[in-house]
């Protein structure tokens, strides 16, 4: 299931957060995956010509961008070495800490693909004998209700008809849902959603609001009927004229299963659409699968949400399994997921662990560490807060970048890594950027963003020279993405231009 994600148009202004009796107003986080498709970053072929640039001249010419007046108060960290051999080629604070945000997922897909292998799934399965059922869910991220269906329809061809009693488990994943680092308004992000081991439909809802007649409240429906049972929705919007701009906000009052929706919108305009976070995602999930089962003609009696992670002695009547890693990993980067990341994040934690009640994700970022350290990362040089970049916890320097894109492409599962990136005016949250320009298909590269963090880091092949590893991160800035993405694409791009110059 793909979720419409708020464009400019109908945005989220802000979540109003009631602590300790003092209202704050925040504005969303833009996430990468959000980004896509709003704006296109261009750099056009007139400011850098096709002319080569020889290795002992790209220090200048980065300085020169780096150096200008508008970057003076943001901090930089860059490092460029060569494939193989490895060689520096320019290096700027490449050893210093910065937030990396979505550039945690380079670290995280790396670590499940050496650990787990390409063709790692995982595995939901539901046992049972004498009228109970126990449906286990381990975390996959790419289950929806279609592969719900599939496990009905499994029982159902068992002639099973009636169950008396249904157990969902969600106790495979052990510790909080939400990390207690993320910012407050991440909690109404989809970018956000809650990471259990009874992910369903990423545990995403969407919300639409569509115009009425005129100076009526506008129509606000949920695409789930269970969403409902889950929000309050307090609705203080109005249809307006036609040709008035759309122009609505979100609030949520943080703890409280409350809406509060503001504003108003064209009475000619199509319905806009918001995808929301899952509240109770393990109440969700059931729901959902006892409609599968009543789809099937299978009634349930009663039922049940569990944490236990107790063993399972009955025998397996039904299961489906995710996509294989690989194409797991291409999804965590391609868009940006951080549903996916984390999620990984845990699975690792759980096939790094003899016991059942430790937090997962904190074993998951042990087992990340001790897997770069593996590599010949510097175990000094990144500080994990989480598997998605989300937190801002997170500290990497550059060189803990390249050093980890350097290691995984000496190994076998190099090229199912570097396809997993987003590809340069072809595909992920690189599609939009370097259209019109010479690094079109040849720049294989993690975004992140968070206000005031833009970074990016991955390979270039560079088509006169060689394979190129760089890690570009910019913190500290007051200045909007798009200006930070123009100079860090112009430095990507004089990458793609060097020659030997021999």
């Amino acid at each position: 299931m793909k979720f419409k994600r708020l464009t400019a148009i109908g945005r989220v202004v802000g979540f109003l957060i009631l602590f300790s009796g003092f209202p704050w107003s925040v504005k969303a986080v833009s996430a990468d995956a959000q980004l896509l498709g709003s704006t296109q970053y261009i750099v056009s072929a007139e400011q850098n010509s096709a002319s080569n640039i020889c290795p002992a001249q790209l220090p200048e010419a980065i300085d020169a961008i780096v150096d200008r007046p508008e970057h003076r108060r943001q901090h930089w960290g860059i490092l460029i070495e060569t494939l193989s051999p490895s060689r520096h080629l320019y290096s700027r604070n490449a050893q210093q800490y910065f937030i990396p945000a979505s550039n945690v997922k380079l670290f995280t897909t790396a670590a499940a693909l050496l650990q787990l292998g390409s063709d790692f799934r995982i595995r939901t399965s539901v046992y049972g004998k004498d009228g109970i059922l126990r449906l286990v869910g381990r975390g996959d991220p790419s289950l929806t209700d279609a592969q719900l269906r599939d496990l009905a329809q499994q029982l159902r061809r068992q002639g099973i008809r009636q169950i008396q009693r249904l157990i969902v488990q969600d106790g495979y994943f052990q510790g909080l849902t939400l990390h207690p680092t993320w910012e407050w308004e991440d909690v109404y992000s989809d970018y956000a959603a809650p990471v259990n081991s009874l992910i369903l439909n990423q545990n995403v809802v969407e919300l639409q609001l569509s115009p009425q007649k005129l100076g009526q409240p506008v129509k606000i429906t949920w695409n789930d009927p269970f969403a409902a049972w889950q929000w309050q929705i307090e609705n203080q919007t109005l249809t307006a004229a036609s040709g008035v701009k759309n122009d609505f906000e979100v609030n949520g009052i943080l703890g409280k299963p409350s809406l509060q929706i503001r504003g108003q919108i064209a009475i000619d305009s199509p319905p806009e659409v918001l995808s929301l976070p899952v509240r109770d995602p393990g109440e969700h999930f059931l729901q959902h699968f006892k409609l599968a089962l009543l789809q099937e003609g299978i009634t349930v009696t009663q039922s049940q949400v569990t944490t236990s992670t107790e063993k399972v002695n009955e025998p397996e009547l039904a299961f489906v399994e995710s996509p294989p890693l690989f194409q797991m990993i291409a999804d965590t980067n391609q868009p940006s997921n951080n549903l996916y990341a984390e999620a990984l994040l845990r699975t690792l934690g759980v096939n790094n662990s003899s016991s059942t009640n430790q937090n997962t994700a904190t074993l998951g970022l042990n087992s990340i560490k001790n897997s770069l350290i593996n590599l010949g990362v510097d175990g000094e040089s990144f500080v994990l807060a989480d598997g998605s970049g989300l937190s801002r916890r997170n500290l990497v320097s550059p060189a803990s970048v390249v050093q980890t894109l350097q290691a995984i492409s000496q190994s076998p599962q190099a090229e199912i890594y570097r396809n997993s990136l987003p590809v340069a005016g072809v595909s992920g949250t690189l599609r939009n950027r370097f259209r019109e320009t010479p690094a079109i298909g040849i720049i294989y590269a993690k975004t992140g963003t968070l206000t005031g963090v833009v970074t990016l880091s991955g390979y270039v092949d560079a088509p006169k020279y060689q394979r190129l590893i760089f890690s570009i991160m910019v913190n500290h800035s007051n200045q909007p993405a798009r200006i930070i993405r123009q100079s860090i694409d112009e430095i990507v791009l004089l990458l793609t231009q060097l020659s030997r110059c021999e």
